[in-house]
Parts: structure tokens; C-alpha cells; sequence
């Protein structure tokens, strides 16, 4: 089933990607700068929270499809590239680090497609060490985008802390990953 819930979800989610990306180059006549890192943030949040609802959904509904399965790694992937693009440029993120969790994701993605080809996607099946890369990373995106501080809190700091922690798993993860796989990559 193309249209469903799930995939909705999913359509929308990459459909907030230029939205997101315009909000940081809104006028400051139009959008004061705390307000562009509010707004921005908010739409990153409710991308996020669309990522979870709809794999969520596509379970209880069961409405799982080889179309959503394909294409909501695909805007996960999309919304975190636009993000660290975004920061990069505002110099909120190193360019290094951008391209060491941008590159690690597109790596994967690859490896992932070409097991599954051999008929072996599940020697590369998402690991916990992958999800707490990822809570660690839209944690620190987050932080990232709002940048301001909240009272006493230091949310840049946070943030910084955040995206080296998560830069670090997305090199951990991505040997864990070529471990895994690296026994089928033998030439035969």
C-alpha cells in the first residue's frame, strides 16, 4: 500500500526539509535570530517525532510496505544532512564532523542495499549501538539548532558535547556494521 499512514508520515517529513532549511535564511526583518533557532528547531523536532509515529503506525496498523520501508531511512537520512548542512554553514557543527556522520550514513545505506541484494540484510540490521548514535545525534542537533541559551544552561556547549559524542558512535557503529558484513565481502 502506497498511501497509507506510515508513508504519509514519512512524504511529509521530507516535504519539511525545505521549510526547515528556509527558516535560517528568512531576513532578520522577518524572523528574529532566536526565533529562526526556535522555529527551526521545532520543525527538526516534529520531523523527528514523524519519523518515530510512522514506524510506530506501520507496525500497529499494519500497514508496513516495501515502498515506506525504502523511502523512510532515505528521509531520515535527507532531514539530518539538510540539518548538519545548515549548521555547518552557520558554523554551529565542524565540517568534519558533518562529514564523518553525513558519509558513515551514505556508507551504510550502500553496504545495507547490497547485502540485502545478496540476500543478506539482516547481517546489517540497525543495532543498538546505531540507535544510541542516533538519540545521541538528534539529541545534539537539537541543541545545535536552538543554540541559545535556556537560563543557566548552556545549550551550544551541550550540543557541541553531543554531536563529538555522536560523531564518535557513527565511526564505532560503522565499524561494528563493516564487522558484521565483512565475512560476506570476501570475494567468492
Amino acid at each position: 500500500m502506497l498511501w497509507n499512514i506510515p508513508n504519509s508520515l514519512t512524504i511529509l517529513r521530507i516535504l519539511l526539509i525545505p521549510v526547515f532549511v528556509m527558516i535560517f535564511y528568512a531576513s532578520p526583518e522577518t524572523i528574529a535570530p532566536h526565533w529562526v533557532n526556535f522555529t527551526a528547531t521545532l520543525v527538526f523536532a516534529l520531523a523527528a517525532l514523524t519519523d518515530w509515529l510512522d514506524g510506530y503506525l506501520a507496525r500497529v496498523l499494519n500497514q508496513t510496505s516495501a515502498f515506506g520501508a525504502f523511502l523512510d531511512p532515505v528521509a531520515d537520512k535527507l532531514m539530518v544532512a539538510a540539518a548538519l548542512i545548515v549548521l555547518v554553514e552557520f558554523e554551529r557543527v565542524g565540517a568534519f564532523v558533518a562529514l564523518i556522520i553525513i558519509g558513515r550514513e551514505i556508507a551504510i545505506s550502500a553496504l545495507r542495499e547490497w547485502m540485502a541484494g545478496m540476500g543478506e540484510r539482516s547481517s546489517v540490521a540497525v543495532a543498538f549501538l546505531g540507535k544510541i548514535k542516533t538519540a545521541a545525534q538528534m539529541a545534539a542537533i537539537l541543541f545545535l539548532l536552538y543554540y541559545d541559551p535556556i537560563g543557566a544552561i548552556n545549550v551550544k556547549w551541550i550540543g557541541q558535547v553531543l554531536i563529538n559524542i555522536a560523531a564518535f558512535l557513527t565511526l564505532l557503529s560503522m565499524a561494528y556494521y563493516l564487522k558484521a558484513a565483512w565475512p560476506r565481502m570476501q570475494v567468492r
